[in-house]
Order: C-alpha cells, then sequence, then structure tokens
C-alpha cells in the first residue's frame, strides 16, 4: 500500500535536537491543518511516522538549541487564532517598509546590506555561508536531505516536501542534484515558506545556474506553492511564478503558484514579533490549507 509522506526542511540557526524539534514542527503543523480542516487533521494525527524531518542544523552550527524558554510561547501561539491588530500593524510598519526598499536595492547592490537590520544581515552571512561550502558542509547538508529523498522517490511514493527560509535553498539544490547527477526519476509537490528563492543574489548561485535549457533546474517538481508572511523580510521578491517561469515554458514543473498577500505569521516571544518562525507558518491556516488539499489530493 502506497504511503503519503511530508517532508521538512528547516531554516537557519541552531535548532532542538531532531527529536523534540520533530515533535514541535508536527504539533504546530497539525494545530495549521485543524484550524483549516478539523477532518483531514484528525485523520493526519494518527501518521507522524510519516513525517520526516532533515535535521542539517548541526553539522551547520555544531550544536543544538535549548528550546526550553520557548516551549511557553509555542503553547501560546497554539492558543492563538490569528494576528492581532498589533501584529498587523508591526508587520507593515514604516520600519519594516523602508527595510524592503534597502533590500530590493540590495539585491542588486550588496554592499547596501550593512544598512539593513541585524535579522537581514545574519540571513545574508549563513546564506554566502552555504554557497561557498566550505569544509564540503553545503554538500554534506544536500547529502541529509537525499538521504530523506532518495527512497521515497524511488517506491514513487507522494511527497509533500514542505522547506522553510534557507532550508527551501537546501531543497532546491538537493533536487537539481537528483535530477542531474544521479538521474533519479519521481516527482514531489513542493511548499516553500519565508523563501528567499525569489532574489536575485540567491537564484545566480543555486544548482544548474550555469547551465543551460532543462539542465538549469531541477526536474522533479510536479506543483510549486510558495507562501510567505507579511513582513517577513526574509522572504523577499516573492513571485516565483515569474521568478521560475522557464520551468513552466520547459515543461518541468506543472504549476507555481505564490501565496503572498494578507498573510500574517503571528508568533511572538518576549523579544516581539517573528515574522519568520516555522511554528507561525506552520500553525497558520493558510499553509494548513495547503497541507490539508494535499493530503486529501493523494
Amino acid at each position: 500500500m502506497t504511503s503519503k509522506h511530508l517532508i521538512f526542511v528547516p531554516g537557519k540557526n541552531p535548532k532542538p535536537r531532531a527529536a523534540q524539534h520533530r515533535e514541535l514542527l508536527w504539533r504546530t503543523l497539525i494545530e495549521g491543518v485543524r484550524r483549516a480542516d478539523s477532518s483531514v487533521a484528525d485523520t493526519l494525527q494518527p501518521h507522524q511516522e510519516q513525517f520526516h524531518l532533515v535535521s542539517w542544523n548541526y553539522l551547520y552550527y555544531h550544536g543544538y538549541k535549548d528550546i526550553t524558554r520557548e516551549i511557553p510561547w509555542i503553547d501560546a501561539l497554539i492558543n492563538k487564532h490569528g494576528p492581532t491588530k498589533q501584529d498587523i500593524e508591526e508587520a507593515n510598519s514604516w520600519n519594516i517598509r523602508i527595510s524592503c526598499f534597502i533590500l530590493n536595492l540590495a539585491d542588486h547592490i550588496p554592499a547596501l546590506i550593512r544598512f539593513l537590520p541585524e535579522e537581514v544581515r545574519s540571513t545574508d552571512q549563513e546564506i554566502k555561508h552555504y554557497f561557498t561550502n566550505g569544509d564540503n558542509v553545503a554538500a554534506d547538508i544536500r547529502k541529509l536531505s537525499k538521504h530523506v529523498l532518495r527512497p521515497l522517490l524511488q517506491k514513487q511514493e507522494p511527497i509533500l516536501l514542505i522547506a522553510h527560509s534557507l532550508g527551501s535553498v537546501i531543497a532546491y539544490d538537493a533536487l537539481w542534484e537528483l535530477t542531474h547527477q544521479e538521474g533519479l526519476h519521481g516527482k514531489v509537490d513542493f511548499l516553500t515558506i519565508g523563501s528567499p528563492l525569489g532574489m536575485h543574489y540567491i537564484q545566480r548561485h543555486l544548482m544548474g545556474m550555469n547551465k543551460r535549457g532543462r539542465k538549469s533546474y531541477p526536474g522533479m517538481i510536479a506543483h510549486w506553492i510558495n507562501l510567505s508572511a507579511e513582513g517577513d523580510l526574509a522572504a523577499l521578491n516573492r513571485n516565483f511564478h515569474d521568478s521560475f517561469k522557464a520551468m513552466r515554458e520547459q515543461g518541468l514543473v506543472e504549476s507555481i503558484e505564490d501565496h503572498c498577500q494578507g498573510i500574517y505569521n503571528f508568533f511572538r516571544t518576549n523579544e516581539g514579533l517573528n515574522r519568520h518562525r516555522s511554528y507561525g507558518y506552520l500553525v497558520n491556516p493558510a499553509v494548513g490549507s495547503i497541507i490539508a488539499d494535499w493530503w486529501k489530493r493523494h
């Protein structure tokens, strides 16, 4: 009997140990699905063994994150059923708008990055470290991703590959390698959340971008849905339908959809609103609806 699989590739920064991280992600994912379609959440809940985490962060940071202090905030998130007026105002503040404007310029003039908030400068450094592949770390991270993907693709089982932030770059590159270096066949549905893949700087460094034609892109994506929250500075240039239109024109992907208007990541801690965190994305019914629809179709 064919099994359906959800694979999650997390974004940057140290994470908790894999078992604890997977449990927290699953908890918020189920809650997001429940908010979109409670019957699907009830059906999905017993299938946690079909939720796979690509736990790459220890390789990159050589340490784990103590999540103890954040668990109350995750509990609060699960008991919070939408953005507050303050959340919406902060996500659309003038500070965010100015940062977006500078970041758009910096995508073409990198020297401007030093004028951006620390969260953006930090993301820029993490991405540069990944692309330079020091100590072969990026290649080792992709090996972890492929180790999870390969056997499921070989069995031709339905896969929804969910990738957050820098994890979307890792997942994209791993799919390119599986396509063009391993010649593996099969398809995944790809859900990117809070992804920087729309930025020109990122696109210039992706696997295959120095190739021509169909070799420029992975050939293993059936449907690609990109979702980003208002004010998420790590997910600028969010129109993937146009950015990757060559994939559609060459028949490499059936569809690319962008869901980027009026969606709010309302995860908040004592440090304030975090418009980028994966827990805030997963608990959102906009993400939950995509996952629920995928689960029902397969």
